[in-house]
C-alpha cells in the first residue's frame, strides 16, 4: 500500500507535514535515487534519503505516539540550532531511539510555559493546523494603563500586518499599580500574536506565560526546564 511521502515521513518522526513539504520543494529528499516531489507516493520498503542520510521508515500504525509537555523557560529558542549559540529547548528533552521530537508550534525567546512535543508528525500537523481551532491560554503581565475600551477593541478585533486578529476571551487576573495580570485566549498560533495584539494598544508585555494548550494545562509542580510525558488517555483527548 502506498501513501503520500510527506505523510510517511511525518509518521517516521522526521517533522510535521508542512516541514517535509518545504524540504521536498528544496529538493532535499530522494526516493530510490531520484529527487522526490510533493504528492509522490511511496511504501515503507522504498529507499528514502534526506540530505543524503538514509531514513528508516515505519508503518503508519507501527510506532507508538508519544507526547511530552515541556515547561519552557524564558531565554530558550525552539529551533535545534542557533547561529548565535543561544540555549535551545532540545538540550533538555529525552532521547528518542527512532525519529525525533517535533515541536507543536513555538514559543518565542522571551515567552515561557506549555510547549508540547511529539514523535508523531501527523499528530503535530493536526494540532498546529488552523482548522483544529484549539484554545491557547496565556497569562500576561501588562505595563501601562489598560482601559475598558482597549479590552473591548481586543475582543472585537484588530487589524495586524498579517490580517485581522482578536482575543476570544480576556479575564482580569489581578495585580497592583502599572503591572497588571490578564488571562487571554486565542485559537490560532500566528507568530507573536499575543504580544502584537497588546502592542497595538500601546502597552508593553513584561511577562508572558502559556498556561494551557487545548485540554493540557501547565502543572503547578512542573519546574521550568523540566518535562512530563502525557498518558495515553491525555493523548487521546488531544
Amino acid at each position: 500500500m502506498t501513501e503520500k511521502i510527506q505523510k510517511v515521513l511525518a509518521n517516521a518522526g522526521l517533522g510535521s507535514r508542512r516541514q517535509i513539504e518545504e524540504w521536498l520543494r528544496e529538493n532535499r529528499i530522494s526516493v530510490n535515487g531520484a529527487i522526490a516531489k510533493v504528492g509522490d507516493r511511496i511504501t515503507v520498503d522504498d529507499k528514502v534519503r534526506v540530505d543524503g542520510r538514509d531514513i528508516r521508515l515505519v508503518k503508519s500504525n507501527a510506532q507508538k505516539s508519544r507526547v511530552i509537555l515541556y515547561h519552557k523557560p524564558e531565554g530558550e529558542i525552539c529551533s535545534r540550532h542557533d547561529p548565535e549559540g543561544r540555549p535551545t529547548i532540545f538540550d533538555h528533552l529525552p532521547m528518542l531511539r527512532n525519529g525525533r521530537w517535533i515541536s507543536v508550534g513555538r514559543l518565542d525567546f522571551n515567552t515561557s510555559g506549555v510547549l508540547l512535543l511529539t514523535n508523531n508528525g501527523e499528530l503535530a500537523n493536526r494540532l498546529m493546523h488552523p482548522s483544529s481551532d484549539i484554545e491557547r491560554e496565556y497569562a500576561v503581565r501588562i505595563q501601562g494603563r489598560v482601559t475598558s475600551e482597549m479590552l473591548a477593541t481586543l475582543e472585537k478585533g484588530v487589524q495586524l500586518k498579517d490580517g485581522s486578529a482578536q482575543f476570544n476571551q480576556i479575564s482580569d487576573a489581578g495585580g497592583e499599580g502599572t503591572n497588571h495580570w490578564y488571562h487571554v485566549l486565542v485559537k490560532e498560533g500566528r507568530n507573536r500574536l499575543v504580544r502584537r495584539l497588546w502592542e497595538s494598544q500601546g502597552v508593553t508585555i513584561s511577562r508572558l506565560i502559556r498556561i494551557r494548550f487545548g485540554n493540557i494545562a501547565l502543572p503547578r509542580m512542573l519546574r521550568r526546564g523540566k518535562w512530563v510525558e502525557l498518558t495515553a488517555d491525555e493523548i487521546a483527548k488531544l
